[in-house]
């Protein structure tokens, strides 16, 4: 069994990473809701990540998007990071949002569309130039709607001529994450719509090339964990969106739908090396009804108690278990270790690193939220329109 100080040493060192947009207002296709205290700009986004790292001890990088983090000086946007604690992490680019993108991005039939796509994702890259982050995260709405809308084997040609060119320009130090999405908004066929094809087109770029999963983008009944497996096993597991589902991509707090799921993921990350390879562990989450900061400080905690769990697993007792075929044994000696209450050990790792250990309640004593609701009157707050 792990020793408890094992434990908590992977534990105090997990870093989990929080988006930028999870902090602004956001809704379903029908309606956005505003709340009172949202970021009206990228800085005050890092402001309210900042409190979330402060509270967790866990969320020390923020994830930016473009363009709905542009600035005009990103290397100050950096000192704003680090002046409250945190580092700017993965840059996301956006090519579904500008109607020139209606038949795709980098995969659409007129050459012209697709130089204008590919220019965002080299300016991306500029971007991580000045912020000093390491990934560049690629998701693509492109697909179609209707059989012979486009030709299905252009459109990958298409898709591997752009990612060519931005795994050219990237730094040695710098990667590509390539995400993958089983439908939506394309309902008939998606240019990267699975694991494989993200990782097809990986395995010929590079090793700098790596593959997201996201936890909400899969059909129903799809065993992540094994996907999660094969890709650390193959070394091109490069990071996590994580969120729940219940019917399609739901962007719930992860953990909400399917806490068993998110501790068998957390398990193959601990069996294959995840914790301490290059894998980002990034939420991806959009809050429609639920306060933006209590949320995303949740969705730290699930991660962390689910991956408490997974390093609590008996692996001697389990091998025995596997070889000796004792198919009863093995799902107990994983269900021990799920069955555990894993929260007064978090807290107690939280106490030795000087921090409240209940984060939610340390949280709502802070006042932060009456204190942003007063202060952050007028301007436009930061949101996505649907």
């Amino acid at each position: 069994m792990t020793e408890p100080a094992t434990v908590k040493a992977a534990l105090t060192s997990q870093s989990i990473e929080t988006p930028s947009w999870a902090y602004g207002n956001s809704g379903t296709r029908f309606k956005v809701f505003a709340r009172p205290g949202v970021p009206r700009t990228p800085q005050e986004k890092l402001d309210d990540a900042a409190k979330v790292h402060e509270f967790t001890g866990a969320a020390p990088t923020v994830a930016l998007h473009i363009p709905w983090d542009t600035v005009d000086d990103y290397a100050a946007l950096a000192a704003h990071a680090r002046d409250r604690g945190l580092t700017l992490g993965t840059v996301n680019a956006n090519t579904f949002q500008d109607d020139d993108f209606r038949l795709g991005s980098v995969c659409h039939p007129d050459p012209a569309v697709r130089r204008k796509a590919l220019d965002h994702l080299l300016a991306c890259v500029d971007i991580m130039d000045a912020t000093g982050s390491r990934d560049l995260k690629l998701w693509f709405a492109d697909g179609t709607n209707y059989p012979g809308q486009d030709d299905v084997r252009e459109r990958q040609d298409r898709l591997a001529e752009a990612l060519a060119a931005v795994y050219e320009r990237l730094g040695d130090d710098q990667r590509m994450l390539l995400e993958y999405k089983l439908f939506e908004p394309a309902f008939y066929t998606t240019d990267v719509p699975d694991w494989g094809t993200a990782y097809a087109h990986c395995l010929k770029l590079g090793p700098r090339a790596q593959v997201v999963v996201d936890t909400g983008h899969h059909a129903p009944g799809t065993n992540i964990e094994f996907i999660v497996a094969t890709l650390l096993r193959e070394g091109r597991l490069g990071a996590f969106d994580f969120n729940s589902r219940f019917y399609a991509d739901d962007d719930l707090m992860v953990g909400a739908a399917d806490p068993f799921q998110l501790f068998r993921i957390m398990y193959e990350v601990v069996r294959g090396g995840g914790l301490t390879a290059d894998v980002a562990f990034m939420l991806d989450q959009c809050h429609n009804i639920e306060e933006k900061i209590p949320a995303i400080i949740r969705s730290v905690m699930n991660v962390q108690e689910a991956t408490a769990k997974a390093l609590l697993v008996d692996r001697e007792a389990l091998a025995t278990a596997q070889r000796t075929g004792d198919v009863l044994e093995a799902n107990a000696v994983l269900m021990d270790a799920y069955n555990t209450d894993v929260r007064p050990l978090l807290a107690e790792v939280r106490e030795e690193q000087g921090l409240d250990g209940d984060p939610m309640a340390a949280y709502r004593r802070s006042g932060w939220a009456a204190k942003t609701a007063e202060e952050r009157i007028g301007g436009q707050q930061a949101g996505w329109g649907a």
